[in-house]
């Protein structure tokens, strides 16, 4: 598991951007992003989550990182990343379904990063296949500075937990960092 003052690992994400040059039903076009792209010099909050549509997903824990960007920015953060092991196509719907609009929802289709983190849970008693476990982490370029990893951490886990992973807890953690130093 990838753990405190370790670097994030390296993988290339498939995401789907809007292209302004295209007309027409489907303006999208395939883009490769790395950590590289989305960490190299940036102070970064990334969480991950089961998967999108989901119950606690939709209902509290994006929408309360959306709802606290702007303090997150005041903070210091570069940008806030919503991890989950789904394809770009439903990460697409599902920000626009839940109105997410500055919170960048990054789809790890093939569980390579979650894998790589340690966090790839089986969660086949659910009927969700191979999920990330939730968990919520500081990273200053490149490197993990802090990690919140929800409680009871396995596969078939009967339970979801939501304790730790959310938008308080790591706004807690900055204010209190920034006293400390």
């Amino acid at each position: 598991m990838t753990a405190i003052d370790q670097k994030v690992p390296t993988v290339v994400f498939k995401t789907r951007v809007r292209d302004e040059s295209v007309e027409g039903p489907n303006p999208y076009r395939w883009q490769d992003t790395t950590t590289q792209d989305l960490f190299s010099g940036k102070r970064v909050i990334v969480f991950s989550l089961p998967g999108a549509f989901t119950p606690t997903c939709s209902t509290t824990h994006l929408p309360r990182y959306e709802e606290l960007y702007d303090e997150f920015k005041a903070q210091g953060i570069d940008s806030i990343v919503c991890i989950s092991v789904n394809d770009a196509f439903v990460m697409f719907q599902w920000g626009k379904n839940i109105g997410a609009e500055r919170v960048i929802l990054l789809p790890d289709g093939n569980g390579e990063f979650t894998r790589k983190m340690g966090m790839l849970v089986d969660k086949s008693n659910l009927g969700f296949g191979m999920r990330s476990w939730r968990y919520s982490m500081l990273v200053n370029d490149g490197v993990i500075e802090k990690m919140f990893m929800e409680p009871e951490f396995g596969d078939n886990c009967p339970i979801d937990p939501f304790e730790v992973s959310d938008a308080d807890t790591m706004m807690n953690y900055l204010k209190s960092a920034k006293v400390a130093a």
